[in-house]
């Protein structure tokens, strides 16, 4: 078996190991955390780094359950995001994880409270 065949075969694997979102929620990741200050170039603790994964409120749509938004009483207008979006969130929302040391958040369909086009610069107050 060759590289590229190996490096295909663990990304494969990678991927088959993401939870799938069951009933109203939702799978997203976490944007990667830059490592150092924007303009200064010092390089983050990484307690500071870890903080702003935690209380990240950026996060990107990963899969959507089955049942997320199918209740027209609660969301009459639709959905609110969709695969591949990115949303914000309230920090510290959702089940937090990591898989292969990128983190991820299982979140309630109802608690996405926007959706980004681009989100480069959005920071948390």
């Amino acid at each position: 078996m060759n590289d590229t065949a190996e490096i295909t075969d663990l990304d494969e694997k990678k991927a088959t190991q993401l939870p799938k979102p069951q009933g109203y929620h939702i799978l997203c990741a976490v944007p990667d955390i830059e490592d150092k200050f924007e303009g200064s170039g010092l390089i983050k603790a990484n307690e500071t780094q870890k903080n702003e994964e935690i209380l990240a409120t950026v996060l990107f749509v990963v899969e959507l359950g089955p049942d997320c938004y199918q209740d027209t009483n609660k969301f009459p207008t639709g959905s609110w995001c969709k695969k591949g979006d990115f949303v914000l969130v309230r920090p510290h929302t959702g089940t937090r994880i990591h898989i292969h040391g990128k983190a991820f958040r299982i979140i309630n369909d109802d608690s996405v409270e926007a959706v980004v086009e681009d989100p480069r610069g959005i920071q948390r107050q």
